[in-house]
Parts: C-alpha cells; sequence; structure tokens
C-alpha cells in the first residue's frame, strides 16, 4: 500500500470531512486533496504527526507502512518480530549542528523508508534527525560528533539543560543545541566551545528534546 493510499484509508475511517482534516493539520484544503490522490511526493514531519492525531492512526504507519495502524492494535504485533521494549521511529531528515540549516524538511527520495529502534518510549511524536557539523563535539561529555542520530520528542517542554532542536520562525531551517538560560535570557549553546551562543529573542521555537544520541557505524 503506497503512503498515499494509508492516507486516504487514515482519513475516510476517522469519519471527517477533507476541511476538518485540513484546520486540525493547519493546511489548505488542497493540499489534504494532495495528500490523497498522492501527487504531493513529500510531507512535512509536522503535517504527518498532526494528520496522525486527527485520524487516531500512527505516524510510524501513514508514514512508511511499518508496525501497527494504530496504537490499540500494538498488541497485535507478535513479540518476535518487535519485543515490546523496543520502538521504532522513523529517520526524518538531518539537523545541522554548526549553525542554522536546512532541516526538518519533507522527506527526501528514500528517507521515508529509515527507521531506528530504541528502547525509549517517546512522551509525543518522535523522530530520529542525523548531525551535521561539529558545535555538538565536545571535548568532555556529552559530545555528539557530526554522523550521529538524534532522537527528538517532541511531547517534552523544554527546560535549561536539556539538548533541543530549533526551529527558525517562518523558515524551514533548524539546528541543533543545549538550551540554557542566564538572568532570564535564553539562549542556544553550542557543546563545542568553538562556536558562538544564539540569544533567543523569538525568532525561533523549540521542536523537540533530545533524549538519545548513536552512531550507525
Amino acid at each position: 500500500m503506497e503512503r498515499h493510499e494509508r492516507i486516504a484509508k487514515a482519513i475516510a475511517a476517522s469519519g471527517k470531512k477533507k476541511g476538518e482534516i485540513a484546520a486540525e493539520c493547519g493546511v489548505a484544503a488542497s493540499a489534504v486533496t494532495q495528500w490523497i490522490s498522492g501527487e504531493s511526493k513529500s510531507m512535512k514531519p509536522e503535517n504527518l504527526y498532526a494528520l496522525a492525531e486527527a485520524t487516531g492512526y500512527r505516524a510510524e504507519w501513514l508514514a512508511i507502512g511499518k508496525g501497527p495502524e494504530r496504537d490499540e492494535d500494538a498488541s497485535n504485533v507478535s513479540p518476535a518480530a518487535q519485543p515490546s521494549r523496543y520502538y521504532r521511529y522513523a529517520v526524518i531528515s538531518s539537523v545541522v549542528a554548526g549553525g542554522w540549516g536546512e532541516a526538518v524538511q519533507p522527506y527526501e527520495p528514500g528517507a521515508e523508508d529509515r527507521a531506528e529502534l530504541t528502547d525509549y518510549k517517546a512522551k509525543g511524536p518522535a523522530f530520529w534527525l542525523e548531525v551535521e557539523g561539529d558545535s555538538m563535539t565536545s571535548p568532555t561529555p556529552p559530545s555528539i560528533p557530526e554522523g550521529h542520530l538524534i532522537l527528538v520528542d517532541t511531547g517534552i517542554e523544554a527546560q535549561p539543560g536539556h539538548l533541543v532542536v530549533a526551529k527558525l520562525e517562518g523558515d524551514e531551517k533548524a539546528t541543533f543545541k543545549k538550551l540554557v538560560s542566564d538572568a532570564g535570557q535564553m539562549y542556544l549553546k553550542p557543546l563545542n566551545p568553538a562556536y558562538p551562543i544564539i540569544p533567543i529573542n523569538g525568532n525561533c521555537r523549540i521542536i523537540g528534546v533530545v533524549k538519545e544520541a548513536k552512531m550507525k557505524l
């Protein structure tokens, strides 16, 4: 089943009209039509997760057709095929550690087929990003060099001390940094001391908190 067919099935099963789905996802009704028809070859992760919430279907199943269709179907998954202590999240894009760069974009060709396992159960929609650049490479732990995969949980409220992925408002650019506070001012701080600290002044929003990092060999 193709992605647009899964989306069409989920929307039909929800009993909601396309206009209602569009309103809940924050997009135009024409976008929903393109999702259903397959005319849209890519889909922003935030739209995918909004669609999952609107329809009650799992975002991973909508994106790549893997795992149970709904959370309540998880009990039907064979423990031999997928141990219950593990969770599968899609690898959707990359994130620049050295500065603002293209990230959290619509799926690149083939990217929707990538997924990684973890024993971490996310509090909200979660996904993996691949780190680019060396601003999060540190001479002392923690250090997250280029090439690592980071698991981003969008269901956690970011607090000072958290490693986060932040996105520029009105743009599709994002960065991976540590959230810190100094005298009431929030900053995005690289772990590499050679890079500058970025003040947060309404110019960005936090996408999610990084809960795990691992290197793929």
